[in-house]
């Protein structure tokens, strides 16, 4: 058959023909949903030379964060005669009309611009775009560049312009880098346009190389873990399906830096099979914590949550922890970080005039009151004008408030937030609301892990995809054993079986007495899924009647405020 010669259509536009307009947004914000764009600067570019600038700052309709002034050196004063967004919108649009657009780290610029084309009545831009943030992690090597931000990139090809978070600025160095990138992917095979954006999205020589370690893969639910030649795990993972999960590893479809780079490295897939999806689930997170790879992201260090405990001594306080033991103490957790956990001692103190000071006091023994008492804040125990049993009374009452019911604590922040607001004082005010924040959702958190804790044993089970039933057998929200009974089965004999080949699950102290709280939130999300059936349950499964999961809305709506008064201008309630 004779060769045809293709058109230039199916041959792309070469490179050195593309209009590219390179542009950067500086806002007030991370999203752009709640944030504003405050400067916008491009550069038109074609054949490696300048044809077009388009610069301007703009009115974001409301203050300027103090720390986004001093990152970008936009202030409000210089904003003020500045045009609103939608002012500038039709021109940019014509100044960009026809080009490919190029960005770095391309979808944040482009969230903006699409919710400003929305907001504004305008179709959302159809140009081609280029990330030259993505493309560098294709081109460069960790010997090359420690990181592909904008700076390091700027001087690895010797940019002309520094970047300094003003918008014209950064485009100038992105041109920089963009035409450098250029130079290196052509060497690659790349001279169009369709090339370059191809070459992106296209799977790296690493992932194409390692495709072998795909095969062989089971089609079942389970756990997956890449490992290195010396066997150390490098990344685990679960899915439904252990086979087509696997495989998306070494196609397009996987664009992660991180992943990409773990592939290249990895010698092997290893596979555990599960019976259910929830096991999957539960061996993943299990695995994590225990072997700790260091190209997962997630759950790696359970051990590290950090608890509020109300101490067991004469005149308890509120302290720290970062282990739950069996002295009989109340206990409010996990915290992911000590600062939360602080957090919410404060909006604690707010409501409880409990003891501040860490020194272990008695009866016996006397020493000055501190500050706290002077105001009011503390009973001052330590001095004697506080008896052990007048004391007993806060503590039964945090403990209450802990357990049983937030209303307390939420009653004294939210005066105290109010008093603040009527103030003016709207920065401290959304301080506090933080602090009631971490406290509710904690306590939220945990009156639902201890009402599944609780329980010694509960089987439960859910609609399996063929018309079976997967089964599970959960000990104090520990997950002991997971099967699947086929369709049209007895039920008793599985659950029987099932029952009697769990694993032995003997209790510790606390919330979360025999498995992480991740793990016994998974087991609480699965339990939540629609179609679960209740088999059977040792004890009573209920939440407290005035619990702090009803309080959750309240704070939620507080967060709603703020981003509607942050759209609108006005000052943080």
């Amino acid at each position: 058959m004779d060769a045809v010669q293709g058109t230039l259509d199916e041959l792309g536009t070469p490179l050195r023909e593309v209009t590219f307009v390179v542009f950067d947004l500086e806002t007030t914000g991370g999203s752009a949903a709640e944030h504003a764009i405050t400067e916008i600067g491009a550069v038109k570019v074609r054949g490696g030379e300048v044809i077009g600038e388009f610069a301007t700052l703009v009115d974001p309709g409301g203050p300027i964060p103090p720390f986004i002034s001093v990152l970008t050196g936009i202030t409000d004063a210089m904003v003020v005669a500045a045009p609103k967004f939608s002012e500038v919108l039709p021109s940019f649009l014509e100044f960009v009309a026809g080009a490919a657009l190029v960005a770095h780290n391309a979808p944040f610029d482009m969230s903006f611009l699409k919710a400003a084309c929305q907001v504004n009545g305008y179709p959302p831009p159809a140009n081609p775009v280029v990330d030259t943030a993505d493309l560098a992690r294709r081109v460069l090597t960790r010997d090359e560049t420690p990181n592909c931000k904008l700076a390091t990139l700027a001087r690895v090809f010797r940019s002309s312009t520094e970047p300094c978070h003003r918008a014209l600025a950064d485009a100038k160095a992105t041109v920089d880098v963009l035409h450098g990138l250029i130079a290196r992917v052509g060497s690659l095979g790349v001279h169009t346009l369709e090339d370059l954006r191809g070459f992106v999205r296209a799977p790296t020589p690493e992932q194409q190389r390692k495709r072998h370690l795909a095969e062989g893969v089971p089609g079942a639910p389970g756990v997956y873990v890449f490992e290195d030649d010396r066997g150390e795990a490098l990344y685990i993972g679960k899915s439904s399906n252990l086979r087509n999960r696997v495989r998306s590893y070494f196609t397009a479809s996987e664009t992660r830096s991180r992943i990409r780079e773990m592939v290249g490295i990895a010698e092997r897939v290893r596979t555990i099979v599960c019976a259910t999806g929830l096991e999957a689930e539960i061996r993943e997170l299990r695995m994590i914590g225990v072997t700790k790879p260091r190209y997962n992201r997630r759950s790696r260090f359970p051990e590290r949550v950090v608890w509020l405990k109300l101490t067991d001594e004469a005149f308890p306080r509120l302290s720290v922890v970062r282990e739950v033991k069996d002295d009989g103490a109340a206990y409010l957790g996990p915290f992911g970080s000590s600062r939360t956990a602080d957090d919410a001692r404060t909006a604690m103190h707010e409501a409880l005039p409990l003891r501040q000071c860490t020194e272990r006091l008695s009866a016996q023994v006397r020493r000055p009151a501190c500050a706290l008492a002077e105001i009011g804040r503390c009973g001052a125990p330590c001095e004697g004008r506080e008896s052990e049993e007048s004391y007993a009374g806060h503590v039964r009452r945090a403990r209450h408030a802990m357990e049983l019911d937030a209303e307390a604590v939420f009653s004294a922040m939210e005066a105290r937030m109010s008093r603040l607001s009527a103030e003016q004082r709207y920065e401290e005010a959304a301080v506090d609301r933080d602090r009631l924040a971490a406290y509710v959702r904690t306590a939220a958190r945990m009156q639902r892990l201890r009402s599944l804790t609780g329980i010694p044993q509960m089987v439960a089970a859910s609609p399996a995809f063929d018309g079976g039933w997967d089964i599970h057998v959960i000990r104090h929200g520990r997950l002991a054993a997971a099967g699947v009974m086929p369709r049209g089965a007895h039920p008793t004999p599985y659950v029987d079986a099932l029952v009697a080949t769990a694993e032995t699950v003997l209790p510790g102290p606390g919330p979360t007495p025999a498995a992480s709280a991740e793990e016994t939130e998974c087991v609480l999300r699965w339990l939540d899924s629609p179609g679960v059936r209740l088999v059977q349950v040792d004890g009573t499964w209920s939440l407290p009647a005035y619990g702090a999961g009803r309080l959750i809305e309240r704070i939620e709506r507080a967060y709603r405020h703020q981003r509607s008064d942050r759209r609108e201008g006005r000052p943080l309630r």
